[in-house]
């Protein structure tokens, strides 16, 4: 089963065709985040009218290296949620205006569901029940996967998500955006011991909270800056990221352990830094669990795991018609 899948919830204009849930044929993306660099962060507004220029030409890209035709398409599928909902709109739309006027079936896909669904395209061999952390710049969620449509959620950010503290972080040391790659760039060349950043308390096993963390970084960084001081930029990029990964890697495994999960994943845009990786593969190697990674190319924004995840939905019977709206908010674990 060929589906087309399209993307548009945040700065990234996707669009991709994969063959029966775990085999990816073509994987297209325009992305404005040089544009969006220009204002230490995505700016909404731009990136809607650039999905609106973009989408097109992105999903015929899609269909020409895939080497198919609109007609050996068997259905469509579109993210609806979560996400800045003028760029969700956009992808929507055409979605469904490409699926009517085909006359395909019209498959929606929480984008959620789709970063877990990237790792079935890296493990053709990985099938639920496991556990997986979501970790993006709009995310942090440690979700049980019990079916390819049936999701629990166990531990999430109570305010900031992780990539979003990555952006603010970045944006304060003066890195750039996207945040998460800037720092990590920077970091290789700092102690990660240098600034003893705090672990923020917060209610809930398996819960994170990093609006301290990040306020910790712009407080040093603001008062060295009024004492004329000067701060390492390399050093205070590596102090974050250690302690970010380490929550993160902390709460998963403590997850992991309670939960007795065999099978430990990550994904989203989180899921590419090193740092976590390689934390997370010593702590599975503890547990006596196998710890799933996706390829560092779907780990952000992409169409292919819409794609992907839309081949389940369709499995299970989730298909929408020309009602269906775009959602700002909307949990993974939706009924």
């Amino acid at each position: 089963m060929n589906i087309l899948g399209i993307e548009s919830s945040c700065d990234d204009t996707c669009a991709a065709v994969v063959r029966d849930g775990r085999e990816l044929i073509s994987n297209c993306i325009a992305t404005s985040a040089a544009e969006q660099n220009l204002y230490g962060g995505v700016v909404p507004e731009i990136a809607s009218r650039r999905h609106i220029e973009h989408i097109s030409q992105v999903a015929e890209r899609a269909l020409r290296e895939a080497g198919l035709t609109l007609d050996e398409i068997d259905a469509v599928a579109a993210t609806f949620a979560p996400g800045l909902i003028g760029a969700v709109l956009v992808g929507l739309n055409f979605a469904k205006g490409l699926a009517f006027s085909a006359e395909k079936p019209l498959i929606p896909v929480h984008h959620l569901r789709g970063h877990i669904a990237a790792l079935y395209l890296t493990h053709p061999e990985l099938k639920p029940p496991f556990l997986c952390l979501v970790a993006s710049g709009g995310h942090s969620h440690i979700v049980e996967v019990t079916d390819y449509t049936s999701f629990k959620v166990l531990g999430r950010t109570v305010d900031d998500a992780a990539g979003e503290a990555f952006d603010k972080v970045a944006r304060t040391l003066g890195l750039g955006y996207p945040g998460g790659p800037a720092v990590s760039r920077a970091a290789a060349a700092g102690n990660p011991r240098a600034y003893n950043l705090p672990t923020p308390h917060v209610e809930g096993a398996y819960n994170v909270s990093f609006s301290g963390l990040k306020t910790a970084v712009l407080n040093i960084v603001n008062k060295a800056n009024m004492k004329g001081e000067s701060i390492s930029v390399p050093d205070m990029a590596a102090s974050f990221e250690f302690r970010i990964t380490d929550i993160l890697a902390e709460k998963l495994l403590l997850a992991a352990k309670d939960t007795h999960a065999k099978q430990i994943c990550i994904a989203g845009g989180v899921a590419a830094n090193r740092s976590l990786r390689e934390t997370l593969q010593k702590g599975a190697q503890k547990l006596g669990a196998k710890l799933y990674l996706p390829d560092i190319s779907l780990c952000g924004d992409n169409a292919a795991m819409i794609a992907a995840q839309g081949y389940y939905e369709y499995q299970s019977g989730s298909l929408a018609d020309l009602s269906l709206n775009g959602l700002a908010t909307l949990g993974i674990d939706y009924r």
